[in-house]
């Protein structure tokens, strides 16, 4: 850990970004880097997830956890104020592969506060809460009495004041917003949502009604997409009609015997390094419970990246995938 972050942690300070401390070991962010980024700045005071959030100047060494904050930044671009990655949930979209083909990767899970420490970072952008623990990248109040401030994806948020519900796409572009006015590039994040809102117009859904599972996950007990998370705001969006929309909850644990009941038209299939698309369907095709689903004998299989199912800047970019999608098998 920097000296300089032990001797803020013994001195008991809650510091803001704008005074964060720098250890002698790491770069420092150069003087016109740090006051352009500055230049005209609001001082940004939110409540995230609980959290009281203050920002008094941008920061400048970022830490992302999970691909939804990593593609965040990188849409906004910031890419050059990440000193640090983990948690990638896949490949990162070639448009923004150069920006991040330099940013140290810390993790393939959830980083230990040893090694997020040691790039000195002033801010962590995480996209799930349970990413700041004890056991994981810090508590958020101890991070913050080192200086470093912390931001969890608002659609992640869990506690019943705080969880969106049900999430929209109204939601989402706040949280672009959010993430703009923190870094100082409002602007950017307005033609983020633009054209977020320019894509979603461009969708032509499907003209009969068409049931869906979403399958997130899971073999002997399917993890699936309910009814007021990122899963449902996409097939909403998409004309999809979810088999487990009445299901009160994000994502959700499913018996195959009412995915089985249900027979849905479609079956939405996300692809994780840790249960790839190609995995679901031998599942699905092998499975004495499942092979029989019209979706399964007529291969009515949608494919989606898991980076670009969890709330983020690419959720536009799959609802006008799964329409092209549905219309390639003539729905």
């Amino acid at each position: 850990m920097p000296t300089s972050r032990l001797a803020i942690a013994s001195a008991g300070l809650v510091l803001t970004l704008g005074l964060a401390a720098c250890s002698s070991d790491a770069p420092a962010a150069s003087p016109t880097a740090s006051a352009s980024s500055s230049a005209g700045f609001a001082p940004v005071s939110l409540d995230n997830c609980g959290t009281a959030v203050t920002v008094t100047s941008p920061p400048e060494r970022v830490v992302t956890i999970k691909s939804s904050t990593t593609e965040m930044m990188l849409a906004l671009g910031l890419g050059d104020r990440l000193v640090g990655t983990a948690f990638a949930d896949g490949p990162v979209p070639d448009e923004w592969a150069a920006a991040a083909a330099d940013v140290p990767v810390l993790s393939p899970q959830v980083p230990g506060q040893e090694a997020l420490l040691g790039l000195d970072p002033d801010f962590v952008y995480a996209g799930w809460e349970s990413n700041f623990s004890d056991d994981g990248a810090g508590d958020r109040a101890a991070l913050g009495k080192l200086g470093i401030g912390t931001y969890v994806s608002p659609a992640a948020c869990k506690e019943p004041d705080y969880m969106p519900d049900p999430l929209t796409f109204d939601d989402v572009f706040g949280e672009v917003r959010e993430v703009g006015s923190i870094f100082g590039v409002a602007d950017r994040a307005d033609a983020v949502v633009e054209d977020m809102k320019a894509t979603l117009s461009s969708a032509k859904t499907p003209a009969e009604p068409t049931t869906a599972l979403w399958y997130s996950s899971g073999t002997d007990t399917p993890y699936v997409g309910a009814g007021i998370g990122s899963p449902q705001m996409i097939m909403d969006a998409a004309g999809l009609t979810n088999i487990f929309a009445d299901v009160h909850d994000t994502w959700t644990s499913a018996g195959w015997e009412k995915i089985v009941a249900a027979d849905p038209s479609v079956i939405v299939l996300v692809d994780a390094s840790w249960n790839t698309a190609a995995d679901k369907i031998t599942l699905l095709e092998t499975n004495a419970a499942t092979r029989e689903l019209t979706a399964v004998r007529e291969k009515r299989f949608l494919t989606l990246p898991f980076a670009a199912t969890e709330a983020g800047v690419r959720n536009a970019d799959s609802v006008v995938s799964l329409d092209e999608q549905l219309a390639a098998l003539g729905k």
